[in-house]
């Protein structure tokens, strides 16, 4: 691809830093905003508005190695995610980020930051007892939902299908007990989310636009809520179905349709609000390259069918779940929290997720849609998959259901973001700005998930 003439490169520099500038006000505004209404309403729930956290500026025993592995990709990942085979980078980048959450994870210490993240009162963790006869449990899942039944379910296990709480119901049967190892799997499984994603790329748009977006999703500021949160376990299944799907639609072999199909069933079945992952999904057959052949459709609606048909047969009833999940949420504080706040101030928290960079990625997405006659094909294919995130997103956010915690809510949508990355140019001074953000937010924020 010839470069632009030096006054274009310039005049787009310029205006992804007008981008950059414009997310970081939306950030500002919403801190001080969020703050008054926090200060004379009290309305928010959240003590430093927009996150669920609390000022705390601290260091920790994984100060020096988040630094360090900062500094690295910083320094060395363009040129090393350009030069290494693929399957070398997937495996580079896999490591690489989890080397970013578990040390982010540790700056809180390991009891705060990861063994006690999914114990607190309203985790999973605190109800595998009740699990013991688990079909029982399951006939009987609904009946506790809503506030003011017998026991009621703590906030989480209420808010979800219950595919996440027997996750952790099967970790513990497997002897991998307590609040380390459910910590452990959430940031092992969800830094997966970024190879995902990696291949999904590679697969619908180009290699070179994979590799280039390859140091952006191994050092996202997502890291920060990955570590340890059960939502990042719930993005790399989410990822992993887009990402066979996109296998499938490419040609690789349709018969990893029937995969993303079974994952996708998963995801609907770890939260319900994953279900918009079907918009991203439809961006990747028009994205993909061939027509999808009927074979393919097929494939993916038997896998979708096995999750939710054995949850069914085991007496679970997603929509009645769902419909007494809105009533528990409008028990509780997401009936008093204001939503003409959090409308907007939750895509503050998507800033803060995923960085400026991104915030100015998205402009040069726009840019390859408008252009989409001239623009090179590659970067019109990573667009229209970037760009299906957002209406999904927005979709959960108009919706109400999402007021505040989306920083964690919204993760999975969040890993379709980053990928636009890889339209900036000068990714050193952009890596280096995310790097920055996390390692703030990590060190002078204390936060809830």
């Amino acid at each position: 691809m010839t470069q632009p003439p030096p006054r274009d490169r310039y005049a787009g520099l310029r205006a992804d830093l007008r981008a950059a500038s414009a997310a970081a006000l939306l950030v500002l505004v919403a801190v001080l905003v969020g703050r008054h209404i926090q200060d004379t309403r009290r309305t928010l729930f959240v003590h430093w508005p927009p996150l669920f956290a609390d000022w705390d500026p601290h260091l920790g025993p994984g100060t020096p190695a988040a630094v360090l592995v900062a500094v690295a990709v910083v320094a060395y990942g363009p040129a090393v995610a350009a030069r290494l085979p693929w399957r070398g980078l997937l495996l580079a980048a896999w490591a690489t980020a989890l080397a970013w959450t578990w040390s982010l994870a540790l700056v809180d210490g390991w009891q705060r930051g990861v063994a006690g993240r999914l114990t607190t009162r309203n985790e999973y963790l605190t109800v595998i007892g009740r699990f013991h006869d688990l079909p029982a449990a399951l006939r009987d899942f609904t009946h506790h939902i809503v506030s003011g039944s017998p026991d009621p379910w703590p906030a989480h296990i209420a808010g979800h299908p219950p595919a996440a709480t027997v996750t952790f119901v099967l970790l513990d049967r497997a002897g991998l007990r307590g609040g380390g190892w459910a910590g452990a799997w959430c940031v092992t499984v969800g830094a997966t989310a970024c190879v995902a994603v990696l291949v999904a790329v590679r697969a619908l748009a180009d290699e070179r636009l994979a590799r280039r977006a390859a140091p952006f999703l191994a050092l996202a500021p997502a890291a920060v809520w990955v570590g340890a949160s059960a939502d990042g376990y719930f993005a790399a299944v989410a990822a992993w179905s887009v990402a066979l799907l996109a296998l499938a639609v490419t040609g690789r072999s349709v018969a990893w349709a029937a995969g993303s199909g079974l994952l996708y069933g998963l995801t609907c079945y770890l939260s319900y609000g994953l279900t918009l992952f079907a918009l991203i999904g439809a961006a990747v057959l028009v994205a993909g390259r061939r027509r999808p052949r009927p074979l393919l459709i097929v494939l993916f609606l038997a896998g979708a069918a096995v999750v939710p048909t054995a949850f069914t047969l085991a007496g679970f009833d997603w929509w009645e779940g769902y419909r007494l999940l809105v009533t528990r949420y409008y028990q509780g504080v997401g009936g008093i929290r204001p939503y003409g706040y959090w409308v907007w101030a939750n895509l503050a928290c998507t800033v803060l997720v995923t960085g400026l960079a991104t915030a100015a990625g998205l402009r040069r997405t726009g840019v390859s849609l408008a252009r989409h006659r001239t623009a090179p094909r590659a970067q019109v294919r990573l667009a229209l998959l970037v760009a299906a995130a957002l209406p999904a997103l927005l979709a959960a956010d108009v919706s109400g259901m999402s007021k505040a915690e989306t920083e964690r809510i919204w993760l999975p949508f969040a890993m379709w973001l980053l990928p636009a990355c890889a339209l900036l140019p000068r990714p050193r001074g952009w890596l280096a700005a995310q790097a920055t953000l996390a390692l703030l937010l990590n060190h002078l924020l204390l936060t809830g998930w």
